[in-house]
């Protein structure tokens, strides 16, 4: 099969070499993003491993309507440009809406189409069209065949660099089921497939008014999809977890994530070898 290749930024990311997508779920202020981001480059320096940093300025599918949502569009977008230009690391966020996508597209590297909204065929659109490099989540209602059609969308209209990215599927109740055997049906349409470990690990609304999960399983769920053959992980992390103001039930401790970069690595060697 041939290599699976997409640019971010100054990136060349693909199937040859694991990636890393991480940071926290929501803006939840400047310094806890530069924080986050500045440990991250440099655990991902040190295992040669291609880095994008990751927060969303605004969190539109939130459980509950009092939950904290990010500083919004122009302050957060203004937050992640200083971060990519400071750090020089490459900036990936969500956008919800048309008038989003063509606002982001002028300062984000990767726009993330939400598993929520990968069905909305005007926003797929609108992501693909900027000539920034485009995630595509795969909705927890979709087998992952059913992502051809997504990605077509967004190549139809000009883009050239996607992403596609599974994060689990609905089971039942409040649960989420990870199926190993997704990643090479998704493999299979020819982008770089990355594997959301994390919000994997959730149980929607399982807290009643927010989102819970399984902190404890996010890890193991990122070893086994590195050893099915994702090309990169996507985690949600945070210096104090508990204490986030969004996904922290099921985000990472950040001093935790190299320790789990290096397994991967050492599985990915295992199984390629």
């Amino acid at each position: 099969m041939p290599e699976r290749t997409a640019r971010i930024g100054g990136l060349l990311l693909g199937s040859n070499r694991l990636f890393l997508i991480a940071g926290p779920c929501v803006i939840e202020s400047e310094d806890l993003c530069r924080r986050v981001a500045e440990h991250l480059k440099e655990a991902t320096e040190r295992l040669d491993i291609p880095y994008i940093f990751k927060a969303s300025y605004d969190k539109a599918n939130r459980t509950s309507g009092k939950s904290y949502r990010g500083p919004g569009r122009e302050e957060g977008l203004t937050i992640l440009a200083r971060l990519r230009n400071d750090l020089g690391v490459p900036v990936l966020s969500d956008v919800h809406t048309v008038a989003e996508a063509e606002t982001a597209g002028a300062v984000l590297d990767c726009l993330q189409v939400p598993a929520f909204l990968c069905r909305q065929t005007d926003l797929v659109q609108a992501a693909g069209r900027f000539g920034k490099a485009v995630n595509l989540k795969k909705g927890q209602f979709l087998a992952p065949w059913d992502m051809k059609n997504v990605v077509d969308k967004a190549a139809e209209a000009g883009a050239k660099n996607i992403l596609v990215t599974e994060r689990g599927s609905a089971f039942g109740y409040n649960r989420l089921v990870a199926d190993m055997t997704a990643l090479p049906d998704l493999a299979a349409l020819g982008h770089p497939v990355v594997f959301d470990a994390t919000h994997s690990a959730q149980q929607p609304g399982g807290l009643g008014i927010a989102t819970g999960g399984s902190r404890e399983m996010a890890a193991l769920l990122a070893r086994a999809a590195v050893a099915a053959g994702a090309d990169g992980l996507f985690l949600e992390v945070h210096p104090q977890p508990d204490q986030a103001l969004s996904d922290g039930p099921n985000s990472l401790a950040l001093k935790d994530v190299e320790r789990l970069l290096e397994t991967c690595l050492a599985i990915r060697s295992a199984v390629r070898t």
